[in-house]
This record gives structure tokens, sequence and C-alpha cells, in this order.
């Protein structure tokens, strides 16, 4: 059994190209056009997240992933992805498709939001000359929708259910938890929503509307933390935008995309036109340039100059990392049955790459791989350090680990 999976939400106002970073995410083909609305049902795919293999680090020949796969060394570890329907202004009050988007909003963990750095759509989702809009201004209305949803969302569930009941509950964190359970939040989120809005020394039952309020958006925070995509930094207009919304919301809150260049890109080199790898700093032409039609050409060039000359990368791997990471602070641990090859008992090396939360002990990565483990652990042992460890051990990134309990699976 493997970790819990984790969701991530692509979220944004309309036409500002969540379609097409979900397909250069993914590779699955989905109506992208210049108007609003175009996506009405969520696109649900799985993207890959790439990250230095640890079969590198320990000098082996390669590995056998069971899921994703590894490429040169880098290991893509498979993550699922969705893409909602795009948010207006006032969206958390039904407008446009708002009323849909945040229930289908409801099963992320992490929420990647795509921002037109180009400045070229206005708040309505409609196309306008680069540079004539704020991204700024953008990213604030839609991370304002979101919360005004969570909000109203929290204040409907506390005036029907939770007022009722917790005036003489035992344990009220339990009581907020049971019934905000539908947003797809823990127990300790809620706690730690609590202390963040300076609630920790009141009880809930004397809760304002206010404190509700301000629990709700701590609550969105702490359990669908944003992330800006400043996609189009295709466009020379971006340039200047990207550094605005830095000052604005923090470095490590943006990450500068073109989720265009990354399609064109992965579809180039699934036609044998180009050696390129996600999240590779260039690209290599696998035949001279002028022997390539015109048009084609003229792309990749332009992509060399406008994202790798200043950008570096086309973002999207950095996107996912910093989501995976950083927001979602999670880690890699590679489970094994052999500690000495690395294997499982069929003899595939590092078959599995779990994504777990930072702070996992021993015997939680044991009931992630089968709950007999969990139940019979006994301990388990370091492979790449050959020590053994307790059940209390916290793992650490790219951790190799042998379970050794009295039940195998």
């Amino acid at each position: 059994m493997p970790p819990p999976e984790k969701i991530i939400g692509i979220v944004g106002k309309t036409n500002v190209g969540k379609s097409t970073l979900f397909s250069a995410m993914t590779m699955v083909p989905v109506k992208i056009a210049d108007h609003p609305f175009t996506t009405i049902e969520p696109n649900i795919g799985v993207t890959y997240l790439r990250k230095k293999c640890v079969h590198v680090e320990l000098n082996l020949m390669g590995c056998n992933p069971r899921s994703g796969y590894c490429v040169k060394g880098y290991r893509f570890i498979p993550v699922k992805i969705i893409d909602v329907a795009g948010l207006i202004p006032g969206a958390s009050k039904g407008r446009g498709l708002g009323n849909k988007f945040m229930d289908d909003l409801r099963q992320a963990d992490v929420l990647i939001h795509v921002v037109d750095a180009s400045g070229s759509t206005d708040l309505e989702g409609n196309k306008s000359k680069p540079g004539t809009n704020d991204p700024v201004e953008e990213a604030k209305l839609i991370i304002l929708e979101i919360n005004e949803w969570f909000k109203s969302v929290v204040l409907r569930v506390w005036s029907t259910k939770i007022a009722r009941t917790i005036v003489t509950a035992q344990n009220p964190v339990d009581i907020i938890f049971q019934n905000l359970s539908g947003l797809s939040i823990k127990r300790r989120q809620v706690l730690d929503a609590i202390n963040l809005a300076g609630l920790d020394n009141k009880h809930p039952k004397t809760w304002n509307q206010n404190d509700i309020e301000n629990f709700a958006v701590k609550l969105r925070e702490v359990s669908k933390p944003i992330i800006i995509a400043a996609n189009k930094i295709d466009y020379p207009e971006a340039i200047d935008n990207v550094k605005k919304l830095i000052e604005t919301f923090g470095e490590e809150n943006i990450v500068p995309v073109s989720a265009l260049a990354e399609l064109i890109l992965r579809k180039a080199n699934q036609a044998g036109v180009i050696d390129y790898l996600p999240g590779d700093e260039e690209f290599r032409l696998k035949s001279p340039r002028e022997t390539l039609p015109k048009d084609q050409a003229k792309v990749l060039e332009l992509i060399e100059r406008n994202v790798f000359k200043v950008f570096k990368t086309t973002g999207v791997q950095e996107l996912l990392r910093k989501t995976i990471y950083d927001k979602l602070k999670l880690i890699t641990v590679y489970p094994v049955e052999d500690e000495n090859k690395y294997t499982d008992h069929y003899g595939n090396i590092l078959p599995d790459a779990y994504l777990v939360e930072q702070g996992t002990t021993a015997r939680e990565l044991a009931y992630m791989v089968h709950t007999d483990l969990g139940n019979s652990f006994l301990y388990a042992i370091d492979a790449k350090r050959k020590r053994r460890i307790g059940e209390s051990h916290v793992l650490e990134d790219d951790d190799v680990i042998k379970i050794v309990a009295t039940k195998s699976k």
C-alpha cells in the first residue's frame, strides 16, 4: 500500500494557460482555446517529478521503477494533477463556473496558481495586448476568491452543524475536524490553523464571525497552500512582471514558467526532432537547423532566446519541485526487501519511490508498504548506511529502507 496520494490542483482565471500547463505536465491532450471557460469538466492526469535517482549515488547500473521511469540518472516520480474550471471575479459567489470550480477544488492538497505574467489577458480572461494588464492584481484577486470560498464553506458548516455541538464537546477540535472533513483536511491542520489565527487560548464556542473567518483563511493556507506559476515568460513583457510578482509575494512563492515552450519541446522530442528531457536547461537538435521547416526552426529559436537564455529552463520541473518539496514538504524514500542488492523479492532494483511527508518514521513507512509489516514491525535497516534503525527513527530524503517484521508481505 503506497503512501496516501497527494493531488495538485491547477487554478487561475480563465485563458492564462492552465490547460496548456496541464498538457505540458502530463502530455494528455486537452481542449485549448483563446476564450473563457474552455475547461468545464476537470482534466485529471499524472505528471512526473524529476530528481536525481539514488541509484546514481549508490553507483548502480540503473533501476527498475514499477511506476514512473528513470532516464539518464533522473527518476521521474508520478504525481496526480487536476486542472479545474477557470475563475473570474465573483467566482466565490457562484459567478461563471465558480460553484463547480470550488467543488472540484476540495480534493486538492496544494494549488498551482497560474498567472499571466505577460499581462495579455484581462481580469475576465479575455485576450488583450501583452503588457496591458497587471499580473499582481490578477494573483491577488484569485487568492481572494479562493479565500472567500473557504470562508463561506466554513461559516455555513459552523452555523448549521458545529455551533450546535461544540458548546458541550469535550474536544472541540475533533468536532471542527469531523464537520470540515469534506474539505480534505487533517486534524493537525485544524490545530495549526487555530494557532496561526491566534485563537489557541480562546474556546471555539466563543468565536465570533471574524474569528471564524480568520480561522478559515489560515485553514486554507495550511491545507491547500498556493504557489504561483508566472506563466507566458516567452513574452518579453513578462520579465518585469515576474520581478513585480516576486517583490509582492516573495521568491519562494513564484516560479517563472513557459507552459507553451515546455509543451512544444516535449512534442518535438516525441517526434524525434530534438533531444530534450523535462527539466533540462537546453535541447539538442537531432538534425541541422537548416533542414527543419522554417516555422519549426523559428519557434525553437524563440524558445532558446526568450526562455532558456533569460530563465535557464521552461520552469515546469522547478514548479513541480517547489510544489512537492517546499509546499507539501515531502521527501522521497525507497523501500526495498534486500538491503544489499537494493531490490524487491523479484530482483527489481529500487522498484518504488515513495513521496512521504517530512517527519515520517520507519514504522509509518512499514504501514505504507503493507499493514502486516506495520503491525508486526521489529526494526528497519538503513540500506545506504548499513545500520539498524528503530520504529521512531525519522526518515530522510533519498533513504533506502528495508523493513524487518515477523510477518512478511
